[in-house]
Parts: C-alpha cells; structure tokens; sequence
C-alpha cells in the first residue's frame, strides 16, 4: 500500500491498545514503524537493476522479523524521547512493534506479493483484496486516528480497525464475484485456463481486472461489478516463448537470468511487446484494466555484453483519453 495508509494503519493498533494518556505518542510510532518496513526501497543496485525487486517485501515485511523491526524503530524512538517522557521502554517496544506488525499483512492485501514466511519460502502471498492506492479505505481511516489522538479515545482507533477489516471484507467479495464472472467468459470462449487471477482497479473496488492463462498465451478482461455488472472484453497476449520470441538470447548470459527472476517476479505471466521486440513486460498490470501493456517491464539487448544486465522500466505513464476511458468504465458512462 501507500505509505500514508500504511502509516496510518500501524497508528490505529497501538492507539486502540493504549491509554488516553499515551495514545498520541503511541499513534506517532506506529505511524513511523507502519511505514519503516518500506525502507527496503533502498536496498539497490545500479549495476543490477532487478536487485530491489527481490528485496523489496522481503525479509522486511516478514512476520519473523517484526520483533525485530519493531526493536529497531523503538531504540530510535526510545533515544529520542527517553529524555522528556514518562514512556518506559517497554511501552515504546510494544507500540512500534504493533505499528510495525501491520506493514506486511496490508500489503499482502493487495496484488504486488509479499513474502510474510521469509526465510521458509519465498512464496509472495497476494490476497487481491484492495487496490495499492485506495482513498477510500485510506480516508476514513486517517479521520479514525487523528480524532482519536486529539479526543484521546482508544475506541475511536479501534474503530479505524474495524473499518479496514470490513473494507477488506467486501474487497474478497468483490474479488469472488470478478473471478466467478470471468470463469463464466472462459468457459463461454471455449476456453479452459490453467489459472485465473482477479486484482482490483486502481483506486476502486468496483472494476476489477480478470487474467486467465491458455495455452496460446492469457486473456485479459475488465468486470465492472456494481449494482449493474458489465465486461469490457479484452483479447489474447501471446505468453512469452524464449526459442520463438528471443532465439538469440544465450541462455548462460545475465540477461537470460535476469529475464527468469523477472518471469518468477511475475508469476510467469510475461509477454514480449508486440511493438517492441526486446521489451518483456508483467501481463497482470495495465492502466486499463481490460489491456495487457504492463506497468513494468525489462529490456533486452541483442548487442549486449554475456554479463550485462537486462534494462527495467517503469511504464506508468497515462495520457487524457485512456483516463477518459478508465472513468467512463468505473461510472458506466
């Protein structure tokens, strides 16, 4: 998620556990610890690109190394006030560790993948149930916590909590009835995937994007689901075929390692640009919800060096009309 919810969700579990009398310094640290785990931003390389990709909601959002983290921000936290306030140790301990402990299980809420049993498994868990940006959620919840630390009223927190928990509740609704629908247009195109996955919209519960996998490659839909359903019907991506797509890519060189950790980042679902032949982007990701066009991606070189590394983007660029084209689905214009 953002930082700001993230911050803001780690504020409303130490303030809903504390007193009145400790509950805005225990809303400041676990905004702080709520958003720490993101630190892991930094860990990168200018000589290997796709490095931040491995470590980004790595061990920093694992469940094991929450009392860790939660250590880490209350000695900084503990040096800093330890001179003026009242709060022991403990204390301090305890509200960053609970701010801390909220970062990993909000952002396996959404689609991106956060490996929660790092060391054990390097398994990303992606439970689809919220949009990475979501004001929805994010606004009421901020209310909650700033209410509560200026009212000093623990139960004003607690009851961000259980406006996230409810919200995330509907978003595994909305989640159940996109993949029930785009099932039902798999099976209606003749087609029997080998997997289907459904992620929400940016910014909304209500239009979500259905990818399914074939043979021949993946099927990308919009399901808007609201008090009136509609599909926008998308079309076929090619899946990516190494000796069909890139014969020339030398399997021993960095650039074919590279393109296997960006295919495990992936979840396999990776195509080549039909209009750029060496750019190799994630299917599950587009501004437009029934496209395939990828939010990110990695660039090959024919000319490179057997140890130069693949080239990774960004393409999160979106112009007016396919703006227009996203709200006029969200609101069924």
């Amino acid at each position: 998620m953002d930082p700001i919810t993230q911050g803001a969700l780690g504020a409303s579990l130490p303030q809903a556990l504390s007193n009145k009398k400790n509950i805005v310094l225990a809303g400041i640290m676990g905004f702080v610890s709520g958003m720490a785990p993101d630190l892991d931003v930094f860990i990168r390389s200018s000589a290997d690109p796709l490095l931040f990709l491995e470590f980004h909601r790595q061990f920093t959002h694992s469940l094991i190394f929450i009392p860790i983290g939660g250590l880490i921000c209350a000695s900084l936290f503990f040096l800093l006030i330890s001179w003026w306030s009242s709060l022991t140790f403990k204390q301090t301990y305890l509200y960053c560790t609970l701010g801390y402990a909220t970062h990993g299980l909000l952002d396996s809420c959404t689609s991106y993948g956060t490996q929660l049993l790092w060391p054990f498994t390097d398994y990303r868990f992606a439970w689809d149930s919220v949009s990475i940006i979501d004001p929805i959620l994010t606004i009421p919840l901020l209310i909650f916590i700033l209410h509560a630390g200026i009212k000093k009223q623990p139960k004003l927190a607690a009851a961000g909590l259980i406006w996230v928990v409810c919200y995330q509740l509907f978003g595994v609704y909305q989640n159940h009835r996109a993949s029930e629908i785009g099932w039902a247009l798999a099976h209606e195109r003749g087609h029997s995937p080998i997997r289907l996955t459904t992620k929400p919209s940016f910014g909304n519960l209500i239009l979500w994007k259905v990818v399914y996998e074939i043979d021949a490659g993946f099927y990308t839909d919009a399901v808007r689901i609201g008090l009136k359903t509609r599909v926008y019907p998308g079309k076929l991506t090619p899946k990516l075929d190494v000796e069909r797509d890139l014969p020339w890519l030398d399997p021993a060189s960095q650039q074919a390692k590279d393109l296997q950790r960006f295919t495990q980042f992936s979840q396999g679902y990776v195509a080549l640009d039909a209009s750029n032949n060496v750019r190799v982007f994630d299917a599950r990701y587009s501004l437009l919800p029934n496209e395939a066009t990828g939010l990110w991606s990695i660039w090959l070189d024919p000319s490179a060096t057997h140890s130069q590394h693949a080239q990774y983007k960004a393409d999160r660029q979106i112009n007016t009309e396919k703006r227009k084209v996203f709200l006029d689905m969200l609101f069924l214009k």
